[in-house]
């Protein structure tokens, strides 16, 4: 058995790529725990009764001041989470090759099984319970330096509220359990022998339950607004309804990521029927013989393409909200002859910016993954490639074929990811109202100097209110998936850079 100490110190060397594997394993972690310690921080603002709805009065912003946007700023960032953990599992992926021969090693100098996946698994334990420190100490720091009341004595973020010490302890301490309890679970399929390691491959079709997935989800995400509309008049606690909207979301994300795998089935047998060019016929061949690749691989990039998807159709919701109430308050101040200035919304589309920030972040970063596993793959078939190349195979036929290989899945799963996105949206609405309103005038202007002049001149007039119907953003949602296309198609551009290497013909005398 392997002492405690030895372990830990196995799991924290190695080569550079284990290293970065594990610094991006780290960060992606830190950004989860300080997500979800800020969704723990709002959730516990205390709130005092005003009139019909709860305020904080001691926060400037509405976002925070309102208990009912509140709860829409917890459900924003426990949904913000789900693409964290997403990239943290695929960075865990990255250098794959180098850390299996590591293992291979081990093994050879008398490691059980057993004490091989210990190991792997410590090391991406390790790396979550450094993230989550560090997420703990920026969330801490965060608190003080951003704790800067304004002339008012206002606060622009709850940084005078700190989460349930369980709360905290159940955040920094699940996180990297989580990775752990993950990283043991993909090991289950990996055998590692002195020889090198062999993973197991999924055999059989892939089934249509990710289908069902989000199917389920998205029945569930429409189920939020019924909710909070009796939560709210009941005066129940929202929390629940955050935890609703996080698992419909999750089932989504699963469902796009996982689903990868019919697509790529499917379209390879599509291919195989249709095909007549050598790269498109290698690459229908491979698509059949693993179709998981594509779920492994685009992962990451689908739940960023499903969220940021779901983002612009939030954005675009709250654009309509606001320009209905505009329209009506410019309708009114025409009608009573008082100047109109238009309501600053910038702060809910700052939030909005940011969000758009953190899924260009996690494009960026499931890029990278992408990349390597492009890599990998041709790696992984170096042997097969060089033997396709010795028969007379140009190497252009194979860099059309990984080519092949990555598009085809990737189009319509992206389609798919933009599609549900989008419906996650408008499970807050296809339309919105402005409701009544009314306005107060004096009539003649100038001549309410006093209440009895209010009573005697005041005027008011009701508008009913404005239904517009909220756009679909195609300009936002095509530029995301251009966006994700590019990125796939710049990845597969580096792994193709490693074809030649690969491909040479000593790779045939290799054991």
């Amino acid at each position: 058995m392997i002492r405690p100490a030895t372990l830990l110190r196995l799991g924290l060397v190695g080569t550079r790529t284990d290293t970065v594997r594990i610094v991006l394993t780290a960060a992606a972690a830190l950004l989860a725990t300080v997500t979800f310690l800020a969704a723990a921080t709002v959730i516990a603002v205390p709130t005092v009764p005003d009139g019909r709805s709860n305020r904080s009065p001691q926060y400037g912003p509405a976002l925070i001041a309102e208990a009912e946007l509140r709860t829409g700023v917890t459900i924003a960032l426990f949904l913000l989470a789900i693409p964290v953990l997403a990239l943290a599992g695929q960075c865990a992926r990255l250098g794959a090759p180098a850390r299996d021969q590591r293992l291979a090693t081990i093994r050879l100098a008398g490691g059980t099984p057993g004490q091989v996946r210990a190991l792997a698994a410590t090391e991406t334990g390790l790396a979550g319970v450094l993230g989550s420190l560090a997420g703990l100490a920026v969330y801490l720091a965060g608190r003080r330096l951003l704790h800067r009341p304004d002339e008012h004595g206002l606060l622009p973020l709850p940084t005078d509220v700190l989460p349930p010490v369980w709360s905290l302890i159940l955040i920094v301490a699940g996180i990297p359990l989580l990775a752990t309890a993950v990283a043991a679970a993909l090991l289950r399929t990996v055998v590692v022998s002195p020889l090198g390691v062999q993973r197991r491959r999924r055999a059989g079709r892939p089934g249509w339950w990710p289908g069902l997935l989000i199917l389920g989800g998205l029945v569930v995400t429409f189920l939020f607004r019924p909710l909070v509309d009796w939560a709210d008049g009941r005066e129940a606690p929202l929390w629940g309804v955050a935890v609703v909207a996080f698992t419909g979301a999750l089932a989504i994300a699963v469902g796009v990521a996982t689903g990868t795998g019919w697509i790529s089935y499917v379209s390879g047998r599509i291919l195989r029927r249709v095909a007549r060019r050598p790269a498109t016929l290698l690459a229908a061949r491979r698509l059949s013989a693993d179709p998981w690749h594509g779920a492994r691989t685009f992962a990451g990039l689908l739940v960023c393409v499903l969220f940021g998807a779901g983002t612009a159709g939030f954005s675009a919701y709250m654009a309509a909200e606001f320009g209905s109430w505009d329209r009506v308050r410019r309708i009114l101040a025409e009608q009573s002859g008082q100047p109109y200035s238009p309501s600053d919304n910038s702060f809910y589309f700052n939030a909005v910016t940011l969000v758009n920030i953190a899924v260009l972040v996690g494009l960026a970063i499931a890029a990278a993954g992408l990349a390597v596993a492009v890599v990998e793959g041709i790696v992984e078939r170096r042997r097969a490639n060089a033997a396709l190349v010795a028969t007379g195979v140009p190497r252009g036929v194979l860099a059309r074929s990984v080519l092949v290989q990555t598009l085809t899945p990737l189009l319509p799963a992206t389609l798919v990811a933009l599609t549900a996105g989008t419906m996650m949206a408008r499970a807050l609405g296809t339309e919105v109202s402005s409701g009544s309103r009314t306005a107060t005038f004096c009539d003649p202007v100038g001549a309410c100097r006093t209440p009895e002049d209010w009573t005697e001149y005041g005027r008011t007039i009701e508008h009913p209110g404005i239904t517009v119907p909220v756009p679909v953003p195609l300009d936002d949602l095509a530029l995301l998936g251009a966006g994700a296309v590019l990125a796939a198609l710049a990845t597969v551009g580096v792994g193709l850079l490693f074809l030649r290497g690969a491909t040479d013909l000593t790779e045939l005398r290799q054991t």
